[in-house]
């Protein structure tokens, strides 16, 4: 059947340029139909797990996965439930509405709402989770696919890492395209640091609680797959915080007339501000990976109390 998610643009940033010479490649997945990369891999998961008999999907999500699980199965005509913590702004609660899936609130973190979305589980019904499956991976990979095709042959990659889905995605699409050797920047906002938490304790631990107002990064701890591809020599790790975060996504949407989330305005950050493992490269390729649970109101009420 025909892809679910769409093939996004990429676009070569004049207004984020650095140095004479630098090209800025911006891989827009905030035009994805739900508005976020999270569409690629969820709908892949969707479509397989379908073919194997699924008749009904459950999410725990924050929002960004929540509305890609219900857009996939209002197209596939299966019933979609979306577990959604109290964080979870109603902006992303309507989003998954609209969709015409089931919501159900429950918990103060994504853990709360992940167990409580397992035990609604029946035989018929397959979990879709938000960042840990090799399916999600797969399907993610196919955004470096994209890039390879349009010829552009990026010397760095900078993503926004959560749960680890992205990430485990890129260096997967880097690894069939035969560009493992690029590097890639990680970047987290400081309170949901959970990838720069388990590197520095050298163990895959999680941390107590998600503080940053970047909730779509709100996993305490990521995917397993995500802190191994984590320690290969070409990955580095980066926290910005949600000041800097939230300056990206205004400057951003200035620069491009878009609005995403703090969760991608962490990878924004560094290109803005140039970030040393950035200064000799030529052709750095962003992944503009969206969200849609915030608008340009909430993120001038943040810049002003930063500001104040």
């Amino acid at each position: 059947m025909k892809n679910i998610y769409a093939n996004t643009p990429i676009l070569n940033s004049t207004a984020i340029q650095g140095d004479h010479g630098v090209s800025v490649w911006l891989k827009m997945e905030a035009q994805q139909p739900t508005g976020s990369f999270k569409l690629r891999g969820i709908s892949h998961a969707c479509i397989t797990y379908q073919k194997k008999g699924a008749q009904g999907f459950i999410c725990a999500s924050g929002g960004n996965a929540g509305i890609a699980v219900a857009y996939t199965g209002k197209n596939l005509g299966i019933p979609v439930t979306i577990v959604v913590p109290e964080t979870t702004s109603q902006r992303a609660i309507d989003a998954i509405q609209k969709e015409e899936a089931h919501v159900i609130i429950h918990g103060k973190s994504y853990q709360e709402a992940h167990t409580e979305a397992i035990g609604l589980i029946s035989k018929e019904q397959i979990y879709i989770h938000s960042f840990d499956d090799p399916l999600l991976w797969e399907g993610h990979a196919s955004m470096i696919d994209e890039i390879k095709a349009a010829e552009i042959i990026p010397d760095q990659i900078v993503l926004s890492v959560g749960g680890g889905g992205l990430l485990c995605g890129v260096m997967e699409g880097l690894a069939r395209n035969q560009w493992s050797h690029i590097p890639v920047l990680a970047v987290e906002t400081h309170g949901a640091h959970s990838l720069a938490h388990a590197l520095n304790n050298q163990n895959h631990l999680g941390i107590d609680k998600i503080s940053s107002i970047a909730t779509s990064l709100g996993a305490k701890k990521v995917a397993r797959k995500a802190f191994e591809e984590a320690q290969k020599k070409t990955v580095s790790n980066h926290i910005v915080s949600d000041r800097e975060a939230v300056a990206a996504c205004l400057q951003f949407s200035k620069d491009h007339q878009l609005v995403v989330e703090p969760a991608c305005g962490a990878a924004l950050a560094p290109v803005y501000v140039g970030h040393p493992s950035l200064k000799d490269k030529k052709n750095i390729l962003v992944i503009v990976c969206g969200g849609v649970g915030v608008g340009i109101e909430q993120l001038e009420a943040w810049n002003k109390a930063y500001n104040q």
